[in-house]
């Protein structure tokens, strides 16, 4: 969101006479902390339901920018996904055979092992010989082995798969985060107003073309004002910030009304004149830019000029 701050032209003229001993009078025009909110995804403006002068929230939505490219964009991605998903391999399913050749294997050594021990107590009995122990042993230890080999193949099976399913993985991964990408521009194609304020200007309509970063409108929150003046070398000592003062306002009809305003910025660096100040002598000047905040009853206006008596002693004027 960029944001700049309306300076208005000025004609800021230092008058350098004092009305009494401890009041300064300088004069400035009214600006305001201007917003010009851009469009934050490229696409055709569907809606966009504001006027300008009109008073906004923050937060609410006041347009669509079209969302048919993105939508379908994310769809493809997704049957991507699922293609790539499809392609997985499922390990239990692919070791399934060397589970099944292992508990077969598994079942003939649990006999051999029972008839081994059958053949033992028949030695004892001298009822068998021991050739036949033998042999039993040798069988026992050739399943043995088959087994190993079986359990090392399964292994080597299952590992090959995890290879290929983490391949697959990191296939998606992209892809995922291309649609969060998506998902995130799909919020950002509702146009929320980001502060509250009054419209100034619209840059665009409905069915325009939105590009990302252009200028959708300008706003400013109008309910405070400040005012930007300058006053001389002299006054500068005199003027502290959180000071307050009194700014007079002509009200159209030979008279002023009258605000109380709050210094909130003093520059540190003097400057010349504004060369609005037509005279060579008064714009060879050096004087001080000061902001003064006013709360504004609506009579107030960017660009409109206001007086300002500085008040020596701290004290701040009264709003009429």
């Amino acid at each position: 969101m960029n944001k700049t701050v309306i300076i208005a032209t000025f004609s800021f003229l230092v008058l350098a006479c004092s009305r009494n001993n401890n009041e300064y009078v300088a004069s400035g025009t009214f600006e305001a902390i201007e917003t010009i909110v851009p469009a934050e995804t490229n696409g055709i403006i569907t809606s966009f339901n504001i006027i300008e002068g009109q008073r906004l929230d923050e937060g609410i939505i006041i347009g669509q920018i079209d969302t048919i490219p993105l939508f379908l964009k994310k769809k493809q991605l997704e049957g991507q996904i699922k293609a790539t998903g499809a392609r997985q391999p499922n390990i239990i399913v692919q070791t399934g055979y060397y589970k099944k050749q292992e508990e077969a294997s598994q079942s003939r050594l649990d006999y051999l092992i029972k008839e081994r021990k059958r053949i033992q107590n028949l030695i004892k009995a001298d009822a068998a010989t021991t050739k036949q122990l033998d042999d039993i042993n040798i069988q026992i230890e050739e399943t043995q082995k088959q087994i190993q080999i079986i359990q090392k193949q399964n292994e080597a099976q299952v590992s090959a798969l995890k290879t290929q399913n983490s391949g697959l993985q990191s296939d998606v991964l992209p892809l995922t985060a291309q649609i969060d990408l998506i998902n995130y521009q799909l919020a950002k194609s509702k146009i929320i107003n980001p502060v509250h304020g009054t419209v100034l200007t619209k840059y665009a309509e409905s069915k325009e073309m939105a590009v990302t970063g252009k200028p959708l409108y300008k706003m400013a929150d109008l309910s405070t004002l400040i005012l930007r003046a300058y006053i001389t070398g002299d006054q500068f000592a005199k003027v502290k910030i959180g000071q307050g003062v009194t700014i007079m306002v002509d009200n159209g009809e030979g008279g002023y009304k009258k605000y109380v305003g709050t210094v909130e910025w003093i520059s540190d660096k003097a400057e010349f004149t504004p060369k609005t100040i037509q005279t060579k002598d008064e714009r060879a000047n050096l004087v001080y830019a000061v902001k003064i905040r006013v709360k504004n009853d609506g009579y107030l206006k960017i660009g409109m000029y206001g007086e300002v008596i500085l008040n020596t002693n701290g004290s701040s004027g009264t709003t009429k």
